[in-house]
C-alpha cells in the first residue's frame, strides 16, 4: 500500500463550518461533518443527511448548501476513494466498489439510517446502495444524477470526452497529456465551465479551495487511474440501463429529483425519463442550471430540498 502524502489540507470546508475526519476502511476514507443542531432530550432526532459527490468531485461540491442543511439535523460529506482527500491505495474506484463503501460508512460512522443526497455520479451510487441495503436509507435526494438517455443526441465534447474514458490504455494516455498540460487552476474552471450553465456563478472561495485540492491530487500516484476506474464502471451501468431502469422503478423510499434544464452532461430530457419510470418521485426542474445546482444556485437547491427533508419526518 502506498503511503499519501501527509500535508493533506483536512481543514478546506472550515470556512464553511465543516471539520474534516478520517476513518480507516480498508484505507483511508475523508469526510466532513458539517454538525448539526443539540439533540433534545426526548426529542425524535431527524435522520442524518449523506452528501455524497460526483465524478472528479469531493466534500467541496456541497459547502455551499451543507450549513443551511446543518440547521435542522446532522450532515456530513464523504470524499469517495479516488476522489476528494481520499486516496485510492490499490481499492477500487467503480461505483459498485464505492456503493459497498459508502454502505459500511453509514453503519460504522452514523450507525443508523440516512438520508442520501447525491450528484452526479454520487447520485448513482446513492440508487445502489439503496437497491441493495434499503434499511439504510430514509430517503434519497437526486441533484442531476448519472442517468441514461436512450435515443437522445448527447453534447459532443461530453460525448467524445467519455468516448475517450472508455477505451483502455488511450483514456490513461491522453488524461495524463491533459494533466501535465494545464494549471491546477486551468483544470478546475474548466470543470467549472462543463459543469456551471454560467460559470460566473462559480463562487470564488469554493474555487480556491478546489485548485488547492486539485495540487494536493496530483502529488498522489496514478489519480488517472482512481478516475478512469469510475468513469468506466458509471458507463458500464449506463449501458446496462435496463437493469439500472429496474432500480429507479423499484425503489420504494421517497425520492426527490432535482435537475438543471441546461445540464451538458445529463440533459433534463434523461431526469424526465427517470422520473416517468417512477412517478411517486417528487421533481423540481431548475431553468437555466447546469450539472452542480448546488454550487451554481444553492438558495434554489435549498428551497426544494429543506421542505422535502422536513416532510420525511
Amino acid at each position: 500500500m502506498t503511503t499519501p502524502p501527509s500535508t493533506a489540507p483536512l481543514d478546506l470546508a472550515s470556512p464553511w463550518g465543516g471539520v474534516g475526519r478520517t476513518i480507516d476502511l480498508d484505507g483511508p476514507v475523508h469526510w466532513v461533518d458539517f454538525g448539526g443542531p443539540e439533540a433534545v432530550p426526548g426529542a425524535v432526532e431527524p435522520p442524518p443527511v449523506v452528501l455524497v459527490h460526483g465524478l472528479g468531485g469531493s466534500h467541496l461540491n456541497w459547502v455551499a448548501v451543507a450549513p443551511a442543511l446543518a440547521a435542522r439535523r446532522r450532515v456530513v460529506a464523504i470524499d469517495l476513494p479516488g476522489f476528494g482527500l481520499s486516496p485510492a491505495l490499490g481499492r477500487a474506484t467503480s461505483v459498485n466498489h464505492n456503493a459497498a463503501l459508502l454502505s459500511r460508512f453509514v453503519h460504522e460512522v452514523l450507525g443508523r439510517p440516512v438520508v442520501l443526497v447525491g450528484n452526479s455520479m454520487g447520485g448513482m451510487v446513492s440508487l445502489l446502495l439503496a437497491d441493495r441495503r434499503p434499511e439504510q436509507v430514509v430517503g434519497l435526494a437526486l441533484v442531476d444524477p448519472a442517468l441514461p438517455n436512450p435515443g437522445a443526441r448527447p453534447d459532443p465534447q461530453v460525448a467524445a470526452t467519455f468516448a475517450m474514458y472508455a477505451v483502455p490504455r488511450v483514456g490513461e494516455l491522453v488524461l495524463t497529456r491533459y494533466n501535465k498540460s494545464v494549471s491546477d487552476r486551468q483544470r478546475v474552471l474548466g470543470t467549472v465551465a462543463l459543469c456551471f450553465a454560467d460559470p460566473s456563478r462559480a463562487d470564488d472561495d469554493v474555487v480556491e479551495a478546489g485548485i488547492e485540492l486539485a495540487a494536493w491530487r496530483r502529488s498522489l500516484p496514478d489519480p488517472e487511474s482512481e478516475f478512469l476506474g469510475a468513469a468506466r464502471s458509471l458507463l458500464r451501468v449506463l449501458r446496462g440501463r435496463r437493469e439500472y431502469d429496474r432500480i429507479m422503478r423499484d425503489l420504494d423510499r421517497p425520492v426527490l429529483l432535482i435537475h438543471g434544464t441546461r445540464d451538458r452532461l445529463v440533459p433534463v430530457s434523461a431526469a424526465r425519463r427517470a422520473a416517468r419510470l417512477n412517478p411517486a418521485w417528487r421533481t423540481a426542474w431548475l431553468d437555466g442550471m447546469g450539472h452542480t445546482p448546488q454550487l451554481e444556485a444553492p438558495e434554489d437547491v435549498l428551497g426544494h430540498l429543506e421542505p422535502w427533508l422536513d416532510s420525511l419526518g
